[in-house]
């Protein structure tokens, strides 16, 4: 059994921890190394941590606040990296770890990879279903452009804007690429969803449509797009949303989560508004169209109305036989006048002479005081009851005033339903009249009694006939034989004339 070497120095813990961190620094220094990321923690203060591992090992990974902004990569679990950096120790929980100068991904068949695991995740959420997608506005009157304030890229989609149909632009200025530039484009997203639709003034007012434009790049410089936030941002917005990220082979997830995508961002701003020169020329397209079609309905109402005149009977003519009957009784009243007084004079001499006049005096005075004793009578009942008749008669002026306005309301309605229903039936006779069909250039055929030739079996030839156009009559004499068209198309040779001059067939 060895003795204990009671010789070595004695260290104490802390002596111990730096003598290893001095001996791991002095021989390792910078390294770089290749593994999966574990699990990943940001801190408040700006540092993240993470672990780094492959199938047997795993080692602690350290990136200072001051290097983080310049790890372009989101940095979740299960991404293969690349990592360079100063392999150290830990003295505190006694584990060595790596601090991180670089980062990058370990190829681009990673990003890849990870981009179509996203890309099915959120695909499964629904977050790229068509059913989601909004339509584009016509004519949008403001049109927010999320997008650096210093690139081309703004200038590109406002000049296209002004060569086709300028509009007010609002500009939300964000990072395209780099730490934080996912957030300012969520954030940019939701806050012009966050602006009042009719905000005064100094607010600026909600767009119509939004453009998140940025030019092409590499796939590490277009990360940003392919961050969750920003796709979720996307897809929940309510203003119909365009996206202009890259160029047309660039693909990125809110391309997917937006409602157009444009291959680059001047096909963005074509795609925002029409051409206003293609838009007057339509306008007033339509515009001749609309005065073509006026013209035309004007002409056919003048044509219906010279139609309708020919229609209706001369005044004169309706007058003719008033205007006789009257001058007839007019001529007779003299004379009947006459004979009428004669004939009441001779009457009345027959009686007066029958007439006694002493009897004639005593009838007169009996029934003068008959008639004075009744006319007393009448007047104490009248001074009786003439409070109680003018009492009766207002209130029954009430009642006759009321049902006159009654009648009258009654009277003026029933006439609004019989003129209705008079309307309704001209209309209705106007729809169904022949000259209707005469108007659109179709003839009637009568024949020379006026009576509508029906088929060409009732036409005969030299037969006198009468055609009937939408504006006038026109007379003719059938020259030629009839014939009938068959059901296939096929013109039916004339019948030959029987014996004795006849077309009548044989019934039996």
């Amino acid at each position: 059994m060895n003795e204990p070497r009671l010789n070595l120095p004695e260290l104490t813990v802390s002596e111990l921890s730096m003598a290893l961190k001095r001996t791991i620094e002095d021989s390792y220094g910078y390294v770089r190394v290749r593994g999966e990321l574990g699990k990943v923690s940001y801190h408040n203060n700006g540092h993240v941590y993470f672990d780094l591992k492959d199938d047997r090992a795993c080692i602690a990974g350290v990136i200072w606040r001051s290097t983080a902004p310049r790890i372009k990569l989101k940095l979740e679990a299960g991404l293969e990296v690349v990592i360079t950096g100063r392999l150290t120790t830990y003295p505190g929980r006694s584990q060595y770890q790596i601090i991180v100068e670089t980062l990058e991904p370990a190829g681009l068949g990673a990003l890849m990879a990870l981009l179509e695991e996203r890309k099915q995740k959120l695909a499964a959420e629904g977050l790229f279903d068509e059913a989601r997608k909004q339509l584009l506005p016509f004519l949008p009157a403001v049109i927010g452009v999320i997008t650096s304030p210093t690139g081309a890229v703004i200038r590109d989609i406002l000049h296209r804007l002004a060569d086709r149909f300028p509009r007010r632009v609002l500009l939300w200025p964000v990072k395209v690429q780099g730490e934080g530039s996912a957030a300012e484009v969520a954030a940019a997203i939701e806050g012009f969803n966050a602006l009042a639709e009719l905000a005064a003034w100094p607010l600026p007012p909600r767009p119509d449509l939004i453009i998140v434009a940025r030019g092409g790049g590499s796939l590490e410089d277009l990360w940003s797009f392919n961050e969750e936030i920003v796709v979720r941002a996307a897809a929940a917005s309510f203003i119909p949303l365009i996206s202009a990220v890259g160029h047309e082979t660039d693909v990125t997830l809110i391309d997917f989560a937006a409602d157009r995508r444009a291959p680059t961002p001047t096909a963005a701003a074509e795609m925002a508004v029409p051409v206003r020169a293609d838009l007057m020329v339509h306008v007033d397209s339509l515009a001749r169209r609309a005065l073509a079609a006026w013209l035309r309905n004007q002409e056919a109402r003048r044509a219906e109305l010279r139609s309708a005149t020919r229609a209706l009977p001369d005044a004169d003519e309706v007058m003719a036989l008033p205007r006789q009957r009257l001058d007839h009784a007019a001529a007779r009243l003299p004379r009947a006048l006459r004979a009428n007084a004669h004939s009441h004079h001779v009457a009345f001499s027959q009686i007066g002479v029958r007439l006694n006049r002493q009897l004639m005096r005593t009838t007169v005075e009996r029934r003068h005081e008959r008639y004075s004793a009744i006319t007393l009578r009448l007047r104490a009942g009248m001074v009786a009851n003439i409070t109680a008749y003018r009492t009766r008669l207002a209130r029954d002026g009430e009642r006759v005033g009321t049902f006159a306005e009654r009648a009258r309301r009654a009277m003026s309605q029933f006439f609004a339903v019989r003129q209705a229903r008079a309307e309704r039936g001209g209309q209705l006779l106007t729809a169904f009249s022949y000259r209707g069909v005469l108007a659109r250039g179709f003839a009637l055929v009568r024949d020379g009694a006026g009576r509508p030739l029906r088929s060409v079996g009732a036409v005969n030839v030299g037969m006198p006939i009468e055609i009937e156009f939408a504006d006038g009559r026109v007379g003719a004499h059938v020259d030629g034989a009839a014939s009938a068209i068959k059901p296939g198309g096929e013109v039916a040779k004339p019948r030959p004339r029987r014996a004795g001059g006849s077309d009548q067939g044989n019934l039996f």
